[in-house]
């Protein structure tokens, strides 16, 4: 994919991020993510009926490489089966990491598989995959141990 329209995508999704807003209901898990290193603090609201993303929102303050990566991870992740989302944020990480990845189920999220290059910027890209990867295991051990 050529840089310029990578650049613009990300741009989009920095300017127009999806689905950010507060969801501080019942039905909503929460979880914090930031970075210790600079101003990227996210709160990741997840919404799940059986076994099924059925929404995510966040809200927060972050760069743009952090809000473009939350908005393009949320557009592909509603209506996931937990073991898809996992799947979909495992690929993720190992592109960001330059390790083999399916390039097929990221989407637009491909526009970081030269992330790499900036390593300053790779937590950045990273910071709600591990916040919602925490979120989701988390959400997976309280099932598992209820049965």
């Amino acid at each position: 994919m050529d840089s310029d329209i990578k650049r613009d995508i990300i741009m989009e999704h920095y300017s127009h991020p999806k689905n950010r807003h507060r969801n501080e209901t019942d039905e909503y898990l929460k979880v914090n993510t930031n970075n210790s290193s600079c101003i990227d603090n996210l709160d990741i609201y997840i919404k799940i009926n059986n076994g099924v993303i059925e929404d995510i929102s966040f809200d927060g303050e972050a760069c743009a490489i952090s809000i473009s990566s939350t908005s393009i991870m949320i557009t592909n992740l509603i209506g996931k089966k937990i073991e898809e989302a996992l799947d979909y944020i495992n690929n993720f990480e190992a592109m960001v990491n330059e390790e083999d990845y399916n390039g097929e189920l990221l989407n637009e999220a491909i526009v970081y598989s030269d992330i790499y290059k900036q390593n300053n910027r790779k937590n950045c890209a990273l910071l709600p995959y591990k916040g919602i990867k925490k979120a989701l295991e988390d959400y997976i051990n309280t099932k598992n141990s209820k049965n």
